[in-house]
């Protein structure tokens, strides 16, 4: 039996979603030529996150799944406006997963009860509209600051396994033929 319906072991390309960039925007309307700074700052980056579940018992719906893509986060606009947050991307696990680096092979955290959440990969950080850098020496700062990029790693998901019950015995006990 070569393909099996029972997964316990999956190694995923995760990516976070980028911040988006602040924006470099000066105030003008109709009454006033010479507005201040009015960029908005830019929205985080999705982040990559794992949800408990006591209904799964088996990770076979991510085997197929080998690159998870998180949002990357809208650009600041004029008028103060707040560039949108990127979408997190959730993960539902069995209960019993442990979700481990795939290069250091650390164990980051293990998922034992429903509902528990966990971020596997944050987002990047929103970058800040000139309106942030505006001050009394300086009313008029012609810059804003980049988003921070995602993080790309690869994550492995494993489930960990209780035996309901074990043998036990002497060599040539007849262990293997029950």
């Amino acid at each position: 039996m070569a393909d099996s319906n029972f997964i316990d072991y999956v190694k995923i390309c995760c990516r976070s979603g980028a911040g988006g960039s602040g924006s470099m925007h000066l105030h003008r309307d109709k009454f006033t030529a010479k507005g201040g700074p009015d960029g908005g700052n830019g929205g985080r980056g999705g982040d990559i996150i794992v949800k408990g579940n006591q209904q799964l018992w088996t990770l076979l719906h991510l085997k197929y799944r080998k690159h998870v893509l998180g949002e990357a986060g809208g650009g600041g606009g004029s008028a103060l406006r707040t560039g949108a947050d990127g979408k997190d991307v959730i993960l539902e696990v069995p209960l019993g997963t442990i979700a481990r680096d795939f290069e250091t092979n650390e164990v980051l955290f293990e998922i034992d009860h429903d509902g528990q959440t966990e971020v596997l990969l944050s987002g990047g950080r929103g970058g800040m509209g000139n309106a942030f850098f505006k001050s009394s020496t300086q009313q008029t700062p012609m810059y804003a600051q980049p988003g921070e990029p995602g993080k790309e790693e690869w994550k492995i998901l494993e489930l960990k396994l209780i035996a309901d019950v074990g043998l036990v015995g002497f060599p040539n006990a007849g262990k293997s033929t029950l």
